[in-house]
């Protein structure tokens, strides 16, 4: 099932004593275990806000969390076998359960087929190996929630939905602006819905400018201007952006997938462009907010295809080096792509570091 049939599932069924919470989407990870924190005795889950559902909840359950990187099959078998003196059930959650070893795991194939019925024991992970006996088992005996990503055709239903639960109203440039970014997880949306709550007078319409004001970084250090400074071979400027957000305390691993992220889509909009498909059309279908179509459109125009795949490479050695030995020294590594990238952009033969042809990434389609 999915985290939002969780609810009625447990009203209707009461609580089962087994639940793999699985999925590589943290927020709904995080939704379906406050669901099953807040049910009932009787079965029935109370609204995950407000005073009398958290005074309700010391009452009904006994809860333990513990973490397979932490654990073993034995602990984990003492606390659901241990019956509570404090409440009617007890509520045992194992997080990061991929990281339980395959032994332990096995250990705990006995249990799964004979589970306490005063325990709801509850496995969470991102991913689980299904070639192994207990995940196998485990999967055949418990009931399933699962927390995958949204696809692409479900992020701007799933921000229209959490903005009018919150009380906002979005106009349809503000909503391009924030399904876009569903893609690199629902957390980072949700909070900045939650701003805009903050931020916005009462039934005022939300629109595009007011996403980016909310968003917090001085103007001119997103990725969108980082690649048009690249595209141009402005390196002063493109130094600058890198410079900007490593200050504003930016992961330089998620820069530079974000960086990549804006590669791929000038990629696939080239592509479609190549194919016949109308300029604005292709930015829609690479996922540009209307907005900002024109702007993108004349950013791809300034790459070509051998500015592309060579940029493709230099992008994979920068995430090596990023994730290996010079990973102390980030800054000196988006520097140097960047300095590359604005040389590869400069009229002129392309030089490749290596002999052969570099693959092109693979164009994402729509789903």
């Amino acid at each position: 099932m999915k985290v939002h049939e969780l609810h009625s599932q447990i009203t209707r069924q009461g609580l089962s004593p087994l639940y793999l919470v699985i999925g590589e989407e943290p927020y709904f990870r995080d939704q379906a275990l406050a669901i099953l924190r807040l049910a009932d005795r009787e079965g029935n889950s109370p609204e995950l806000s407000g005073e009398s559902s958290v005074n309700d909840f010391s009452q009904m359950f006994h809860v333990d969390v513990v973490y397979g990187d932490e654990t073993d099959a034995s602990d984990i078998l003492a606390i659901s076998e241990e019956a509570s003196f404090f409440s009617l059930r007890r509520l045992l959650i194992v997080k990061w359960a991929d990281k339980l070893s395959a032994r332990d795991g096995e250990g705990l194939i006995p249990y799964f087929q004979a589970p306490n019925e005063t325990t709801t024991l509850v496995f969470a992970a991102a991913k689980l190996d299904g070639r192994t006996k207990w995940v196998q088992e485990l999967k055949k005996r418990a009931t399933l929630v699962e927390c995958a990503p949204l696809f692409e055709n479900q992020r701007a239903g799933w921000v229209t939905q959490r903005a009018r639960e919150l009380g906002l109203q979005l106009e349809d440039s503000a909503l391009d602006v924030l399904k876009d970014q569903v893609a690199e997880g629902l957390y980072g949306t949700a909070g900045e819905l939650e701003k805009l709550v903050a931020f916005m007078p009462e039934g005022h319409h939300v629109r595009a400018q007011e996403v980016e004001t909310v968003r917090g970084k001085p103007p001119g250090i997103s990725v969108f201007d980082w690649s048009e400074a690249v595209a141009r071979g402005d390196h002063g400027r493109a130094l600058d952006i890198v410079a900007k957000n490593l200050e504003t305390g930016e992961a330089p691993l998620r820069m530079l997938g974000a960086f990549l992220w804006q590669m791929r889509r000038i990629w696939k909009t080239k592509a479609l462009m190549k194919e016949g498909t109308d300029a604005g059309q292709a930015a829609r279908q690479a996922g540009i907010p209307p907005f900002r179509s024109r702007e993108f459109v004349q950013q791809v125009q300034l790459w070509k295809e051998s500015h592309l795949r060579r940029a493709w490479e230099l992008f994979a050695q920068a995430d090596s080096a990023l994730k290996g030995g010079r990973a102390s020294r980030p800054k000196l590594i988006l520097d140097d792509l960047v300095i590359q990238l604005c040389q590869a952009t400069k009229p002129g033969p392309v030089k490749q570091a290596h002999a052969g042809r570099t693959p092109s990434p693979p164009v994402e389609k729509a789903r």
